[in-house]
């Protein structure tokens, strides 16, 4: 029986991608045993865990103008990947019920690093950004020329609510977005689904 040299491939593979064989044998010493990575990853969710479910509520925007928006805005939110990552999708509906507004992003924590990324895919654009679990919730930041968008999320009782400020360096910060949001249910998403075997 041939076998697959599956271990030379993968080593390719990584070092075609500009990784250097040091690097690639720090961060994962065993190719064929995932597993300890795998756990630092969940273990690094588990204080998110209180956002997974189904969120209804408000998203208030305040345009450069000062005039203000105000969306029915839903989130869902889950675990993939064996519960090493975490999945958000956001959908801000107006007064018709057209979608207006539609974000997805990945959580995601590399143990090698020992830092969380955030990536976001919204109004046709994507990105990389900094991301951290707090106490009550999280924050996020968008670096934009000398200032900063941050948001902060606080979870509790099946409350959500997130405010984006700009924040420039010597001036008070200015709220851009404010989300209310309510738990409304248990959800299965997106590990539901999956392409069975036969």
């Amino acid at each position: 029986m041939t076998t697959f040299p599956y271990k030379n491939v993968l080593l390719g593979a990584l070092l075609a991608a500009g990784l250097p064989l040091a690097v690639v044998a720090a961060d994962q010493p065993d190719p064929h045993n995932p597993s300890p990575r795998i756990a630092a990853q969940r273990a690094a969710m588990a204080p998110l865990a209180k956002l997974d479910g189904h969120w209804r509520g408000t998203a208030t925007i305040v345009l450069p103008s000062g005039e203000t928006r105000t969306l029915v805005q839903t989130e869902r939110v889950g675990s993939f990947l064996d519960g090493s990552i975490k999945v958000i999708e956001g959908r801000g509906y107006d007064a018709e019920g057209n979608i207006d507004f539609n974000a997805f992003a990945i959580v995601s924590f590399d143990p090698a690093k020992q830092a969380y990324n955030f990536r976001s895919y919204a109004h046709g654009r994507s990105g990389d950004f900094k991301f951290k679990p707090t106490d009550d919730g999280f924050q996020w930041e968008i670096p934009a020329g000398p200032a900063t968008i941050r948001y902060t999320a606080t979870i509790a009782d099946g409350h959500w609510r997130e405010v984006g400020e700009r924040i420039v360096p010597g001036q008070a910060p200015v709220r851009m977005v404010t989300l209310d949001l309510q738990r409304i249910a248990d959800s299965d998403w997106p590990a539901a689904g999956a392409v069975p075997k036969e």
